[in-house]
């Protein structure tokens, strides 16, 4: 087994068929609950971020966002809008639509150009001895009207993260007082309504809650304050069929890349989703839980760590980690800017976790099933519904470098808990009398497989193989096509070490997906 995984390591896009289960050897058994739905995602599940950081924004000696700013991404050198990058705009418009995010640290200090600003409208600069280490700096209205052209050819949704600290004052704790001024926030929401920009949700400050980041906002003004953006909106958007969605303030994500590849880490994590799940639900509340910004590491994220294969791990995990507790929306930071963005800050082209995003966005339907894997806790399972398809689609985190593992899928209805039997190093299985229960039904039929691989198996590479092929954009700015495999649905799942697979079931019996 061992000479024929290294044999066709060689073979680029047939290495997965090595790794077949020898005569009589059985698998480990994903168990899925089709009956019904645990949890719900939105239809747009997937979201980015686009910030504000100016290019003098460095962390550990890198400057690592480049033009990626909102005042200045699209841009050429003559600061004139340059919507001419296809691998951009495509980007995009793959995921038709991808919610986009737009806030950051910065926003709580962005005033607007609009007639009642009666001051110039100037940039950030940079200075130490302000928050966040910046002046206050202007988004004119020329400058948003060039990004709404953007967003409508791209076909993105738009979430706006309003200044929640204009009008307030500096108390001696640190935190900040008094009511939120929206004078200047509600003469942008009119200019952008006049216009005809269609706005998915407002949403009131960055990070001002509980301890906040910066500074804060007591937690009953900014009650306050939210409902007066709600009023305020209303009122601009009486009458209007397409009103947006208030967004209230979220709290501080603090995941540590180092903790990637450790189960434990991650499982830890499921606490802060359903202690979430758990208030909103005990509120008997209309109000759904978003992750507005989450990028795995504070201060723009690592090079060749939170923008290389490994990351995926941490992010595909997260996607179906807050999936399962009702998450509604899922926002990277960011799409493109510091080292944690999806797309390359100066190349625009994908890095790797743009593609794990947009494979999860075409395979993952909303509705989550419950899911349970009876085997090591290197494997990370989860199970939807597919995306506009019949049956479901499982996703396959393999966090072990040394183990490859088969994975045989049953219906949690008809499964039977056995102890675990282990070969080998290289090869797992578990002993479930009956063979592959579930599958009997399969023979015949097929299934789509998509396995994720880093490039030479560097965990840090940039380029990430599917089924063996390395994903980029073709000389026009196309993104590249998912190409599936089709494997026998009576077999198990290969799941090779620290590898990732989305496997579309078509035949799976799931009355909760009908």
């Amino acid at each position: 087994m061992e000479a024929a995984w290294l044999l066709l390591r060689v073979l680029a896009g047939l290495w997965f068929s090595a790794t077949l289960l020898r005569p009589g050897a059985e698998a480990e058994v994903v168990a899925v609950d089709g009956r019904r739905a645990v949890a719900a995602t939105g239809e747009d599940f997937v979201c980015a971020t686009l910030d504000w950081w100016p290019p003098e924004k460095c962390d550990y000696g890198t400057c690592a966002w480049g033009r990626a700013s909102l005042l200045n991404l699209v841009r050429d050198d003559d600061a004139h809008l340059d919507l001419s990058n296809k691998v951009l705009l495509n980007a995009v418009r793959a995921f038709a639509p991808l919610t986009l995010r737009l806030g950051g640290s910065l926003q709580d200090k962005v005033v607007y150009g609009t007639a009642d600003l009666r001051r110039p409208c100037t940039p950030f600069v940079k200075n130490a001895s302000e928050m966040h280490g910046f002046t206050q700096g202007c988004l004119p209205m020329r400058r948003w009207d060039e990004l709404n052209d953007f967003f409508r050819k791209s076909g993105a949704k738009i979430v706006f993260g309003l200044n929640a600290l204009n009008g307030r004052v500096l108390l001696p704790d640190g935190s900040q007082g008094g009511p939120w001024d929206y004078t200047n926030a509600a003469s942008l929401i009119r200019y952008t309504v006049n216009q005809g920009y269609r706005i998915h949700g407002w949403e009131l400050g960055n990070e001002l809650s509980g301890s906040g980041v910066g500074t804060r906002v007591g937690v009953n003004q900014y009650a306050a304050d939210v409902v007066a953006l709600r009023s305020l909106i209303d009122r601009i958007y009486e009458g209007n069929p397409s009103k947006p969605l208030v967004i209230a303030p979220g709290g501080v994500d603090t995941h540590l890349v180092e903790k990637i590849l450790n189960p434990s880490y991650l499982d830890g994590m499921a606490s802060t989703f359903s202690n979430l799940q758990g208030i909103l639900n005990s509120a008997g509340t209309s109000t759904v839980a978003w992750v507005g910004e989450a990028g795995g590491a504070y201060n723009s994220g690592h090079h060749l760590v939170t923008d290389s294969f490994v990351f995926s791990f941490w992010f595909l995990d997260q996607l179906g980690m807050s999936a399962k507790y009702d998450t509604k929306s899922y926002c990277r930071q960011s799409l493109i800017g510091g080292n944690y963005g999806l797309l390359n800050t100066t190349t625009f082209q994908p890095n790797p976790d743009y593609y794990s995003a947009l494979l999860w966005h075409r395979l993952m339907g909303t509705k989550v099933l419950a899911t349970t894997f009876s085997g090591s806790n290197k494997i990370r399972a989860y199970a939807h519904c597919a995306r506009n398809s019949p049956g479901i689609t499982l996703l396959l985190i393999n966090l072990s470098g040394n183990t490859t593992t088969h994975v045989s899928v049953t219906s949690a209805a008809t499964t039977h808990k056995q102890g675990v039997k282990k070969h080998s190093r290289k090869t797992k299985h578990v002993h479930v009398p009956g063979g592959f229960t579930g599958f009997a039904e399969a023979a015949g039929s097929m299934r789509n497989e998509y396995h994720l691989t880093p490039k030479d198996g560097n965990l840090q590479s940039q380029i990430m193989l599917l089924n063996g092929r390395a994903l980029a954009t073709d000389a026009d700015g196309n993104i590249p096509r998912f190409e599936a495999v089709k494997v026998d649905a009576a077999r198990p799942i290969t799941v090779a070490p620290y590898s990732i697979v989305f496997s579309h079931i078509p035949h799976f019996s799931a009355p909760a997906c009908s």
